[in-house]
């Protein structure tokens, strides 16, 4: 049996392709829990999936045991799933693809990626991701671009990952992107550290904010909301009695007023992608050659 298995390739006009791993590059999964909010609100379909048997160590990456609505017990493994959607209000298709990082076999797991999206004609992958980071719970979650692609950072105004160290399946799957000469960005969620949930929906929201102007389309924030609203308040109520915590967050606030008066000044470096989407289009344009 193949890994990669299609059930029927659909035919898309100049796809979008979003990518996001659970694992290593998913803090609090607000990636994942992004792009699976995607696949909802635009009622996305399943085409395609990559079978887990030759990628994962079973023993570290345990299937799971669910009982359905009906009582039935359902056991489930860890999946790549792959969906696409039309986008009738916008220029661009939109591929949507979920997974969990592999623990085998990782150059085999993106080759395939890279190979069923250039096969559906995608234009750009928009990875998303979700770090740990040094700010405050307290202000509205920053989102950085970047690209491991020189020649995608310099036309889309991104931020060129200068990153060395151990990385995990979002770097190997742009490294293979950019040999498959397929332009890729990432976008990243920064996540407070000192925040041990296994959710963050205000990092959640802040990237379907981002990716509404990469992808042309426009989500309902309305359940979201409310979920950032109530883990704001929890949050608030755990900390309430730690000074020494309620100190730090407030340490953090002040770095954090630096580096926007510092964006604000003209003075930081490329990535936030607020500046960086109004070249998307024009970026696309300029790939397909004879269109005005």
């Amino acid at each position: 049996m193949e890994p990669l298995q299609i059930d029927a390739q659909p035919e898309l006009s100049r796809p979008i392709a979003v990518l996001a791993y659970a694992g290593w590059n998913d803090a609090a999964s607000a990636a994942t829990n992004a792009a699976r909010l995607v696949v909802r609100r635009l009622g996305a379909r399943r085409f395609a999936k990559i079978d887990p048997e030759i990628f994962y160590n079973f023993q570290e990456s345990r299937p799971s045991v669910r009982i359905s609505a009906s009582g039935a017990r359902e056991l489930r493994w860890p999946n790549t799933e792959f969906f696409y959607a039309r986008n009738p209000g916008g220029q661009h298709d939109i591929v949507v693809g979920i997974g969990v990082e592999p623990n085998l076999r990782w150059a085999t797991y993106v080759k395939l990626q890279g190979e069923l999206l250039r096969s559906l004609g995608v234009e750009l992958v928009v990875s998303l991701g979700a770090l740990l980071a040094d700010v405050p719970h307290t202000r509205p979650t920053r989102v950085t671009g970047s690209s491991t692609d020189p020649e995608v950072a310099e036309r889309l105004n991104l931020a060129r990952s200068r990153y060395e160290g151990p990385t995990g399946i979002v770097g190997v799957l742009h490294q293979v992107l950019r040999e498959q000469s397929l332009p890729a960005m990432s976008l990243w969620a920064n996540v407070p550290h000192y925040v041990t949930t296994s959710q963050n929906p205000p990092a959640s929201s802040a990237l379907l904010q981002r990716l509404e102007d990469v992808l042309g389309v426009a989500f309902d924030y309305r359940e979201l909301k409310a979920a950032s609203e109530r883990f704001i308040r929890e949050v608030n109520i755990a900390l309430s009695a730690k000074p020494e915590m309620l100190e730090y967050v407030k340490q953090l606030e002040e770095a954090l007023e630096i580096v926007e008066a510092q964006d604000r000044d003209g003075e930081a470096d490329p990535g936030d992608p607020g500046d960086v989407v109004g070249d998307i289009e024009r970026f696309l344009r300029e790939q397909r050659p004879g269109e005005d």
